[in-house]
């Protein structure tokens, strides 16, 4: 990353804060330095900007909401009309043998960080629209549609960021009478708060080393539908969670079904992105293992909603990056708060937004600027955030390991014997996208045909995920060597993009002179950063597209 200079004259804005992204995360950020400035009786200036269409278009989680972090926040949510509406009444775990059988793990024999009474079943996007209208309620200003570009960085210090252009065709070109320039909005403090895998998070920390002490960091894709079932089916906070088929300790993974609202189930698979045969498709996996009678039984005469996929940050504590920089700060999913222990990470993400927000604002309110905020550090060190990290810590580890069977025995002698106090601390140093084996080498899958009843295709999955990107803009999804996907990861992998993309935005066709060509359908792109992650060249960069392209995600 290098310093910004450009000939096109821009709008310039000021403000004490900008935040990048309207998620848990930011929102929480925003909300709570407007609660101090309120508290002390003075001003602050708080901006968000949002690549989505609108706040939540881009939200996509399970979801079992853990209120912690909320009720420090918002005490008085219930009567400000959040909308958790539905809290867990049974815990159901299952280890899924086969295609056809589950043994049900007794609730005695559960990790303790998966047991969820207090919890609610919750749309993600619905709570993150109400706390956008809590924020603007303080005086928040939220720009939706506005992609941020990049850091806007000065003799190595953060200065705010600077926007997408928004009319400029595939050639980068300006187009007539369509072209505005970005605006560059200049900050005392920018917190990036993009979520997992931020394309200018990840530049950060390479930028800044942020991650020199830290193993890597490591991910999954999770899949997600929300389907209407029969009334008779439907469960009111049933939370259904499971491991095994059809995944297994070499391609591990996990499951979800949520009973919430009005007969909404949401179901969800996630597959781990340090599987090693490049053959798996986590979207036909997906596909398959609703097909399984514990999860069919609720499916059966149901009509599914919407469709969408995000990368999930899950390597937690031991590979948290350095958080802070001159002039900016990671939260949330952008510095990788999630406890995969407990498979949630909002509530995580919204108390990293908080304590940086509090950092933030006592440093505007001494007057400093562009510092580095040592105090979002102290403050995450003294919190029950890093508490929480630290007693799941081995969780990650001890799956890729030991697998899905001796890692789970190893978590539940942790969470319930040492309570996360355990005196070992595992680690898994290998990168995702170097676990992958050579094609000749893996057992290739066959996947079963969609039925259009329970199974489906990736283009009518797209479909209904409101996915749209203006045609005629430059792609998003960049190659550093346009040669690499068809010389090297073809003959070696079978170009495994063709398969972890869960959007068919990657394919390998026919030329005019029948050789093979590597396609990029970047109109089909849902933004989960997964072909970024698991490309074994780390050849494919993600970078924003214009403002408001992407998923359109009404409920989930």
């Amino acid at each position: 990353m290098s310093d910004q200079s450009s000939e096109i004259e821009r709008d310039v804005m000021e403000y004490d804060i900008v935040i990048v992204g309207a998620g848990p995360a930011g929102l929480s950020a925003a909300i709570r330095a407007k609660q101090m400035a309120a508290e002390a009786g003075s001003e602050i200036d708080v901006c968000v900007v949002e690549k989505g269409s609108e706040v939540g278009a881009h939200i996509l989680s399970g979801a079992v909401f853990e209120p912690r972090a909320l009720n420090e926040l918002i005490p008085d949510w219930q009567d400000k009309g959040a909308p958790l509406n539905t809290p867990v009444s049974r815990d159901d775990v299952y280890f899924f043998t086969s295609e056809s059988k589950a043994v049900k793990t007794p609730g005695p024999f559960v990790p303790r960080p998966m047991h969820n009474h207090g919890n609610y079943i919750i749309s993600l996007g619905k709570l993150t629209r109400w706390l956008g209208e809590q924020a603007e309620e303080l005086g928040v200003e939220i720009y939706p549609g506005f992609a941020a570009a990049d850091a806007i960085i000065e003799d190595g210090v953060i200065k705010g960021i600077l926007t997408g252009d928004m009319g400029v065709d595939r050639q980068g070109e300006a187009k007539e009478g369509m072209h505005t320039p970005g605006i560059e909005l200049r900050a005392k403090y920018t917190l990036f708060g993009e979520g997992c895998r931020g394309h200018i998070g990840k530049r950060l920390i390479r930028e800044y080393g942020l991650d020199e002490e830290a193993d890597p960091q490591h991910y999954a894709i999770g899949l997600k539908e929300l389907w209407e079932i029969e009334p008779a089916k439907f469960e009111a906070g049933l939370v259904v969670h499971g491991a095994g088929w059809p995944l297994d300790n070499a391609n591990p993974g996990g499951s979800f079904l949520y009973h919430f609202d009005d007969n909404l189930v949401a179901v969800g698979l996630i597959v781990d992105l340090s599987y090693e045969n490049p053959w798996l498709s986590p979207f036909h996996e997906f596909q398959r293992f609703k097909h399984h009678p514990k999860i069919a039984q609720y499916l059966d005469g149901g009509k599914r909603l919407s469709y969408g996929a995000r990368a999930i940050c899950k390597g937690g504590l031991n590979s948290l990056p350095k958080m802070v920089m001159p002039g900016g700060a990671l939260i949330g999913c952008n510095a990788g708060t999630l406890n995969f222990a407990k498979i949630k990470g909002n509530h995580t993400a919204m108390k990293s937004g908080m304590l940086a927000a509090e950092a933030a604002f006592d440093a505007v309110a001494a007057d400093r600027a562009h510092d580095a905020l040592d105090g979002y550090t102290q403050r995450f060190e003294a919190s029950w955030l890093h508490e929480e990290l630290h007693a799941s810590r081995n969780f990650g580890p001890a799956i890729h390991k030991y697998g899905a069977l001796r890692g789970g025995a190893i978590n539940y002698i942790e969470q319930n014997w040492f309570r996360g106090k355990a005196p070992w601390h595992l680690h898994d140093r290998t990168p995702d996208h170097a676990t992958l084996k050579p094609a000749d080498q893996a057992e290739k899958i066959e996947y079963p045909k969609h039925d259009n009843k329970l199974s489906f295709d990736k283009l009518s999955s797209v479909h209904i995920s409101s996915t749209n990107h203006e045609e005629d803009q430059p792609v998003h999804l960049q190659l550093k060597d346009p040669s690499i996907p068809i010389e090297q990861n073809l003959p070696t992998y079978a170009e495994p993009a063709q398969r972890y993309c869960p959007a068919g935005v990657y394919e390998v066709v026919d030329g005019d002179d029948g050789q093979p060509q590597f396609q990029i359908n970047a109109q089909n792109c849902v933004h989960c950063k997964t072909c970024d992650i698991k490309d074994p060249a780390q050849n494919i960069v993600w970078v924003a597209p214009e403002g408001g392209g992407g998923p359109n995600y009404s409920n989930m």
